[in-house]
């Protein structure tokens, strides 16, 4: 049977023709409307986006023959990825054919701002000829600060290197020897922000990102220094660049994405310290064409029934052993996740103990599931079964997996030990018959039930009133409390509070919390 792939937004013209080769009948219908895409797309076995078009539940629903959507790049934001599942439709991207692009933007913008570039040349057209104004700085010795050692991060560590530069990074999540190996000096974040003359950034954007640079880091900054970010809008308060530059607290910024876009009008751009551009990071031929075969080819192995390297949403995995591990998935990734959150300090070893019934199987879905569920807080990477050994080594991630026949206690129990320099976080859990159960909290048996909201984990002395105290005191916050749990060693000794709470706290009522006595630590994750 001949497949039919529509593609919705502009993509090179190599990917379309791989996907010919493979005969596939391809349309490229661009700047189709929601309700022109729901009308139509009925008709096709696969669809490929950018970032331009949305597919939404109502749209997915829609199609009725739909194998497999691929996002001409990294981000699936604008896909339902939870639809698609549903529908059983695989989800692929084309995560790593922009990396060299957006490294090579990025230190393009540093030697923009270091040399006064854009300003320069637009001086020039204008008719003027300005030597002394735009006196520049050489980059060679300076210090540059990278916040997130990932893929792109690490790409621009090797260039900036290249040129003679200091480089320091900061990324809780990446071994010290993956660090050394590129050269490159792990460093807390205070100390970064302290230390470099130029500061780039290359994280994801998360609850936990968002206006990970504000006022108060700005503040912490060199004056003469320049920050350029060319990862996600949002990341940087640009209220608060806004003011640093306006004030001489900051000497220049590039930036490549903005909280909203697309956007032609902003404070920013009509400072003379900022350099802009509107999200070129990816837009040159050489990615543009990696990008649009890799999605060609991921959509061609999931039409034939093959596995899809960059699969988002699919493991790909017999149906037997699937059938039982399935319900271990959520189990895995929650496990992951809070460990994740919990942990302190430079990330060293990664220790995961399958124990019982689900040793005896294969449990490399279990692995990708705790995987993503370490590396959502901090990328938009997508782990399955297919890439998990691929992250877990070019993240550079020491994990070890112990399988236990047995456990005193539970069937099946699944454990996260996380070594770091600032101790160990030991988070164990289990399926229930209403889903996955958070029973082990470093050393303290808990039981936290299946649900979503955010978790605030105290540790404190086991005495009278302590309960009453911090359920008093979330009441004068207005934060409702819909579960709570205490796990202890023994009578008036140390004690783990955990109280699941329907809306987050404020870091202003969370240092509240830990001000209270006997509250040894006061840490809030999201379920």
């Amino acid at each position: 049977m001949t497949a039919h792939v529509l593609v919705c937004d502009p993509i090179a013209e190599d990917g379309i023709t791989l996907l010919k080769r493979f005969g596939a009948e391809v349309d490229v219908r661009t700047g189709l409307t929601a309700d022109e895409l729901r009308a139509t797309v009925d008709s096709y076995e696969a669809l490929i986006v950018r970032s331009e078009t949305h597919l939404t539940r109502e749209v997915i629903e829609a199609a009725g023959k739909l194998q497999v959507i691929g996002r001409a790049g990294i981000g699936v934001d604008n896909i339902d990825v939870q639809a698609a599942t549903e529908k059983g439709v695989v989800v692929v991207n084309a995560p790593t054919g922009n990396i060299i692009s957006a490294a090579e933007h990025t230190i393009a913008l540093i030697l923009a701002l270091a040399r006064h570039i854009p300003e320069a040349n637009a001086s020039l057209k204008g008719g003027r000829w300005e030597r002394k104004r735009f006196l520049g700085l050489e980059v060679r010795g300076k210090t540059l600060g990278i916040i997130g050692l990932g893929q792109v991060g690490s790409e621009v560590a090797r260039r900036a290197r290249g040129l003679e530069m200091r480089v320091v990074a900061h990324d809780p999540f990446v071994p010290d020897e993956r660090a050394r190996s590129l050269g490159v000096e792990l460093i807390p974040l205070e100390e970064l922000l302290r230390e470099s003359d130029f500061l780039t950034i290359h994280t994801t954007l998360t609850e936990g990102t968002r206006h990970l640079i504000g006022e108060e880091e700005l503040r912490q900054m060199k004056p003469t220094a320049r920050i350029i970010n060319t990862a996600r809008g949002g990341i940087v308060d640009e209220g608060a660049l806004d003011a640093a530059l306006k004030d001489g607290r900051l000497a220049g910024v590039a930036l490549d994405v903005f909280e909203t876009e697309p956007l032609t009008s902003h404070p920013l751009f009509e400072n003379e310290k900022a350099v802009v551009t509107p999200h070129l990071g990816a837009s040159t031929a050489e990615a543009q064409e990696r990008v649009a075969v890799d999605v060609a080819e991921q959509i061609i192995a999931v039409l034939k029934g093959e596995p899809a390297q960059y699969a988002v949403n699919a493991p790909l995995i017999s149906p037997e052993t699937y059938t039982y591990l399935a319900p271990y998935v959520p189990v895995a990734s929650k496990t992951g996740s809070l460990a994740v959150q919990l942990y302190e300090g430079q990330m060293g070893k990664i220790e995961v103990d399958y124990s019982g019934e689900i040793a005896q199987h294969d449990v490399t879905p279990l692995k990708a599931a705790i995987v993503g569920g370490l590396l959502a807080p901090i990328s938009e990477e997508h782990v399955n079964v297919v890439n998990v050994d691929v992250v877990v080594q070019r993240r550079g991630m020491e994990m070890t997996e112990v399988r236990s026949p047995s456990h005193d206690i539970y069937s099946s129990l699944i454990t996260v030990r996380l070594s770091t320099s600032g101790g160990e976080t030991k988070v164990s859990g289990t399926l229930a018959a209403d889903g996955p159960h958070i029973v082990l909290i470093d050393d303290f048996w808990v039981d936290i039930p299946p649900g979503e909201g955010y978790l605030l984990v105290c540790e404190n002395r086991d005495r009278p009133g302590m309960i009453g105290t911090i359920g008093t005191l979330l009441g004068q916050f207005d934060v409702n409390i819909s579960f709570m749990n205490v796990g202890r060693h023994e009578k008036r000794g140390t004690a783990l509070m955990v109280i699941t709470l329907d809306e987050a706290l404020t870091p202003d009522q969370l240092d509240e919390v830990r001000k209270v006595p006997d509250i040894f630590s006061a840490k809030l994750v999201r379920l």
